[in-house]
């Protein structure tokens, strides 16, 4: 708490009161789009991973919520994979970067706000590393999440400089058969080239960067 300020009337910052309860954090999903500082909207929860998991932690009004690592990271180095550091405060935080952030987004949405969040969110990315988001693909290698990647590639491909033999490789990851990546949806419009079932508002005119 800064000298002079009253205990009562003091709103700590979130992320930092995360971090000194676990210095081995690894910001995520809405968070990580925050520390990146291409959040669309405002978020009551504050997430990260730690292999030391522990209870929620409210803070006036926000939540934060500790999250196991990825089971497909679970290493000390795969922890690390795709992360980057971010000053805040006067401190550097360590956060999921732009390519895991992305395709843990499509894993879990609703820890990134939902999935019209997040793509509203992931859309002013200025660049992406396009070999370091296959690895990250290849390391969860799940059918949809190569699909919901393709999907958003194929949007944002002029802004985000991906070349059509990219998409195609991606394609050859797609599922089987149709798929939504939010548990319990129903309804929604078939992005067939990518086999998922996406909501509608995603799907709206004028929103890609495509003709």
């Amino acid at each position: 708490m800064p000298a002079g300020s009253h205990a009562k009337r003091f709103m700590p910052d979130s992320f930092m009161v995360a971090a000194a309860a676990r210095p081995d954090a690894v910001f995520s999903h809405h968070s990580a789009l925050e520390l990146l500082g291409v959040a669309h909207s405002a978020w009551r929860e504050c997430t990260l991973y730690t292999p030391r998991r522990r209870r929620t932690l409210p803070l006036g009004g926000i939540t934060i919520r500790f999250l196991d690592d990825p089971e497909p990271l679970r290493t000390e180095s795969g922890r690390h994979m795709a992360t980057r550091k971010v000053e805040r405060r006067g401190g550097m935080l360590e956060t999921t970067g732009r390519e895991r952030t992305l395709v843990e987004g499509f894993r879990r949405p609703a820890l990134a706000g939902g999935l019209e969040e997040l793509v509203r969110s992931a859309s002013a990315f200025p660049t992406l590393d396009l070999d370091l988001l296959q690895d990250v693909l290849r390391r969860y290698d799940r059918a949809n999440l190569w699909a919901a990647t393709g999907w958003f590639l194929e949007r944002f491909r002029r802004t985000l400089h991906v070349p059509d033999r990219l998409l195609e490789r991606i394609e050859r990851h797609r599922p089987g058969s149709p798929q939504y990546l939010e548990r319990g949806r129903r309804g929604g419009r078939l992005a067939p080239r990518w086999n998922l079932i996406l909501p509608e508002i995603l799907e709206r005119p004028g929103e890609a960067d495509e003709p």
